[in-house]
């Protein structure tokens, strides 16, 4: 469950036609709230303390920190602090609650959502990644219900400031983490917003990976994707020496994957999931370069461009800890077979296990996936789900209950990858799913169109930097 980590930043909201607008909120939030600063408000709650505050015009936007204790069955065990962000625009307008599941980013940035209710966005850092991680971390209380239970507790510390209705959202990895804090607190928020979420309900049992793979795009591109992968392990002396000259300049090691070979064959076996995952349909099968004529470098910097040979080095792995170790005890990875790669794998796409340092020791649950899973097929109510046609997560995907009043949805937007949004759904989807985000929020539209004007600097699009396959 390894994803191309070059992933999206931050999708969209508001700003616009709003020095006018913004001027008018501020002032109106001030006459509210009887003169009180919203800084001022945020930092009367117990437990919450301001690590910075940046200027964005038409926004106050704050990066916190909020104590949370390490075990929410034992509040009395000790606590951590955990960094969240505020990008406030007005009490009066909803809430958006957003984790990408991993670190939170500490500069201003809206996701789709709060565009499109033209709201508040609060930023919450998952627990574990660091600087959010307790110390010393006892890794038995990184699960999903103590995750969950982060959230629950900053928004009924929050609810009191930001009193119109909250939604909650996340991408991926935050995607599943907005289903799983629906799951164990169905009443905090008026509805859900997931982008291609994961599903992985049964571990063991990963044929629709494997079928999705057999038949996404063209056989043509298929061919020309998998042909590279022959090539870069055909080639494994001449590339795994141009690694260890690479893993040398950087300071790079690999003790946490053990050898340099394990990792030189896992960016390799990962190189066709995130070609899928990440790369830009219209234009990235004409890019792929034929295989036999390749040059060692020009093949080596192909690999590196789709996946990232620093992914499995230890400085690769370290930040990712949080992730892989949730990973192998409750969420579960794919297990991709490769049957055009023969023998020439040596290893075979490697379990989470193997990218977890060993002294932290993992136990799978199995039941946790299926119990989610099971709730979100006869309980989910006001939830979306938005994946991408060419996306490999969406192999598996949550199917929340239809009918009898649930006013759940599925949408699969056609060419779009693992950066799938509202947006790029085809038009009659677009206004729906728009319209529908908008009534459960409290901010009713006919329109058919996010509330907010787009903001080329909050609502960027671009995929973060970083070159690692996970969710």
């Amino acid at each position: 469950m390894r994803k191309a980590l070059r992933w999206l930043l931050a999708l969209v909201v508001l700003m616009g036609a709003v020095s006018t607008a913004g001027t008018a909120a501020a002032a109106g939030t001030e006459k509210r709230t009887g003169g009180t600063d919203i800084k001022d408000r945020l930092l009367a709650i117990p437990g919450m303390s301001l690590v910075e505050e940046k200027p964005y015009p038409g926004y106050r936007f704050f990066v916190l920190a909020y104590t949370q204790p390490v075990d929410h069955r034992h509040p009395a065990k000790g606590t951590f602090k955990q960094r969240l962000t505020v990008l406030h625009k007005d009490t009066a307008r909803p809430t958006v609650f957003y984790t990408s599941g991993y670190s939170v980013s500490t500069n201003p940035s809206r996701r789709e959502p709060t565009q499109i209710v033209d709201g508040n966005q609060i930023s919450m850092e998952y627990r574990f990644f660091t600087p959010s991680r307790p110390d010393p971390a006892d890794w038995t209380k990184l699960d999903i219900w103590q995750a969950a239970t982060d959230q629950h507790r900053l928004y009924r510390a929050l609810k009191p400031v930001y009193g119109q209705k909250w939604l909650a959202t996340g991408v991926s990895k935050g995607g599943m983490t907005a289903t799983y804090y629906e799951r164990f607190y169905p009443r905090d928020m008026a509805g859900v917003v997931s982008y291609v979420a994961p599903n992985d309900v049964v571990d063991k049992e990963d044929s629709a990976y494997d079928e999705f793979l057999a038949s996404v795009g063209t056989k043509e591109c298929r061919e020309r994707v998998q042909a590279v992968q022959r090539e870069a392990l055909v080639r494994r002396e001449p590339l795994s020496k141009m690694l260890a000259a690479y893993a040398a300049d950087h300071g790079e090691t690999f003790r946490t994957v053990g050898t340099l070979d394990k990792a030189f064959e896992a960016v390799v076996m990962d190189l066709v999931w995130g070609f899928w995952q990440y790369q830009p349909a219209g234009t990235a099968c004409a890019e792929v370069p034929d295989a036999a004529t390749m040059s060692d470098q020009a093949l080596f910097d192909f690999v590196d461009s789709v996946g990232g040979w620093s992914s499995y080095t230890d400085q690769g792995l370290a930040p990712y800890t949080p992730y892989y170790y949730q990973a192998g005890t409750e969420l579960g990875a794919p297990t991709i077979r490769q049957p055009w790669l023969g023998a020439l794998s040596r290893y075979g796409y490697q379990p989470p296990r193997t990218f977890v340092p060993r002294e932290i020791p993992m136990r799978f649950r199995p039941h946790v996936m299926r119990d989610v899973d099971t709730w979100v097929r006869h309980h989910a109510h006001r939830m979306m789900y938005v994946y991408g046609e060419y996306d490999p997560y969406g192999a598996e995907k949550f199917r929340p209950a239809r009918g009898g009043g649930h006013d759940s949805y599925v949408f699969t937007a056609p060419r779009a990858n693992h950066g799938a949004t509202v947006s790029q759904l085809v038009p009659d989807e677009k206004a729906k799913a728009t319209e529908r985000i908008q009534r459960w929020a409290g901010v009713p539209s006919a329109s058919g169109r996010p509330l907010a004007a787009y903001d080329a600097k909050l609502d960027r699009r671009g995929v973060r930097g970083e070159q690692t396959l996970r969710p």
